[in-house]
């Protein structure tokens, strides 16, 4: 089975990286510190896109009632997010200081844009923590119990 992330999360993501490509061909600092949040964002959105966004795709499925077999691939995934979440949360503590320094940056730079750029990533990062993450965790954890796993 095919596990894929939500259309919304896919498009809420391609449109913050075209944001922060954007931001980080602005010349002097303010593009400086936007290539810091692509460093340290990058590799973090790669992980996201590859095991901790694509389980919730099962939940109009899991709503209904229907779980299949097939859907105890996704545990590869749902493990992986649980074992590896206290580097995710990391990751989104060190995404944040460079988003602070972003904010401060442009508001120097009165590009007020990529102010409010870094306060919409920071606030997708909250969401994930606080909602998509531990959706994704208890999809594994309730299909472990629905498929005796």
């Amino acid at each position: 089975m095919q596990f894929k992330i939500p259309q919304p999360m896919k498009l809420e993501h391609d449109e913050l990286h075209a944001e922060l490509v954007k931001a980080t061909k602005e010349p002097g600092k303010l593009g400086d510190a936007a290539k810091a949040v692509a460093k340290v964002l990058h590799e973090h959105f790669v992980k996201e896109e590859e095991y901790a966004l694509p389980p919730l795709g099962l939940l109009p499925l899991l709503v209904e009632g229907k779980v299949t077999s097939d859907m105890k691939d996704v545990l590869t995934m749902t493990d992986k997010l649980k074992a590896e979440l206290p580097q995710m949360l990391a990751e989104h503590e060190a995404i944040v200081a460079a988003l602070d320094n972003l904010a401060e940056v442009a508001k120097e730079e009165k590009k007020m844009e990529y102010a409010r750029f870094a306060e919409k990533l920071k606030l997708h990062a909250q969401t994930e923590e606080q909602v998509s993450y531990p959706t994704a965790i208890l999809i594994g954890e309730y299909l472990k119990l629905k498929l005796n796993k």
